[in-house]
């Protein structure tokens, strides 16, 4: 799941959306192919990416409703608690 979000980000960035809606994925520091990091960890860095994604599709289009993105914005916050 990890690195399919990130194919999507990948072509959100190659298609023009800009690179700000990732930054909070990319200050985690934790990648797809990072072994040595927790389950909890890339669990964090899934929500981090689904979260930026429906921004970004949000920003973009009336695709993503902003409740989606408040529901995705608790799950980080949950998420980024059991990694700490």
């Amino acid at each position: 799941m990890h690195q399919f979000l990130l194919y999507i980000c990948k072509f959100f960035q190659d298609n023009g959306v800009s690179k700000c809606y990732f930054e909070d994925y990319a200050k985690a520091n934790i990648a797809s192919h990072h072994i040595h990091k927790t389950k909890a960890e890339h669990r964090h860095a899934i929500f981090l990416l689904a979260k930026s994604i429906a921004s970004a599709l949000a920003a973009h289009s009336d695709v993503v409703p902003e409740k989606c993105i408040g529901d995705l914005e608790r799950l980080v916050e949950r998420s980024k608690r059991d990694i700490w």
